[in-house]
């Protein structure tokens, strides 16, 4: 028979541990539950995310939207002020204006001209060298290309008289030859590319192999195919490059109807001293509508085609 003290000394610790416990649990559950209060719910925090991207949005579409309207008010609204974020009437008289001034559509056909055919000689030699760095085993490969990543870091303004000197020497300048051929070559489109073909899975390659493909058709038929988001991030970069490229035609062409748009925009400032904002943000809008376009158009390519040449995996 159990001693009825025994029992009772048994009963009193194991109360009194309950007890402790308790005290330790309503401890050690206060702070994390105060810390649940207070964490904000994720309905308010996706709303500060969203006012976020409201904020930033504006910072980019105010400018866009004070170049469109400017480009339809009349002077009187322009130059009013306060300033009037509406016009009062629509004009097209900014637009004619444009056009008389210069030559547009000379610089739009001189523009399209340089912008597809460079654009594309910038992705075939891209695609091509790209593959060659990632795939092709032969002497120096690592060397040279460290030496192409080296020219990512040299501006281009420095080779603007050297290209002028071999332009003039091959008879090229005022021609599309001397305004296309010094660009062709991309370093960021050939590493972008390398980066990209070393993140697709060996297997492929190594099943075309077994199968008797040779090296275009693996490029052609399996590479090409899989890298559809980076080649246009490389196609997009080039476009934008040639289409608002201001220097190199501004010093290889001396005629007016071998300007490009961007050049074209000059012939609009008057020679008084004051400048025509209308007149001006109208030749402007004439530049910038195709590249946003464009832009518009690819922009779901642009985020895998970049991140996909983030994963290579220096194969």
């Amino acid at each position: 028979m159990a001693d009825p003290t025994t029992t009772r000394t048994a009963a009193e610790g194991d109360q009194r541990a309950d007890e402790s416990v308790g005290r330790t649990g309503s401890t050690s559950r206060g702070p994390a539950s105060s810390t649940r209060r207070r964490r904000p719910s994720p309905l308010r925090r996706s709303w500060w995310g969203y006012l976020l991207l409201i904020a930033v949005g504006l910072v980019f579409l105010i400018p866009l939207y004070m170049l469109l309207s400017t480009s339809f008010k009349t002077n009187g609204d322009i130059y009013s002020w306060p300033m009037k974020w509406l016009p009062s009437e629509l004009t097209f008289e900014n637009m004619r204006e444009a056009w008389r001034i210069a030559p547009f559509g000379a610089f739009i056909k001189n523009s399209v001209i340089v912008t597809v055919i460079g654009a594309t000689l910038k992705v075939v030699l891209a695609v091509f060298a790209a593959y060659a760095f990632a795939f092709l085993p032969f002497p120096g490969k690592k060397w040279l290309f460290v030496v192409m990543l080296g020219a990512l870091m040299v501006p281009g303004h420095v080779t603007l008289l050297v290209n002028y000197i071999t332009m003039g020497n091959m008879g090229l300048i005022n021609t599309y030859a001397g305004l296309i051929l010094p660009g062709v070559a991309s370093a960021f489109g050939t590493f972008l590319l390398r980066q990209h073909f070393m993140s697709l899975p060996a297997e492929v390659f190594e099943a075309a192999e077994v199968d008797g493909c040779g090296h275009l058709r693996r490029l052609i038929s399996f590479t090409l195919p899989m890298s559809i988001p980076a080649v246009v991030t490389v196609a997009l970069v080039a476009v934008i490059d040639e289409w608002n490229n201001f220097v190199w035609p501004l010093i290889i062409t001396n005629s007016v109807n071998m300007r490009t748009l961007p050049i074209g925009l000059m012939y609009l400032k008057s020679n008084d001293g004051l400048t025509n904002w209308g007149v001006l943000m109208s030749g402007t809008l004439i530049v910038v509508l195709p590249m946003l376009f464009v832009f518009l158009c690819a922009q779901r390519y642009i985020v895998s085609g970049l991140t996909g040449a983030a994963a290579g995996n220096g194969r």
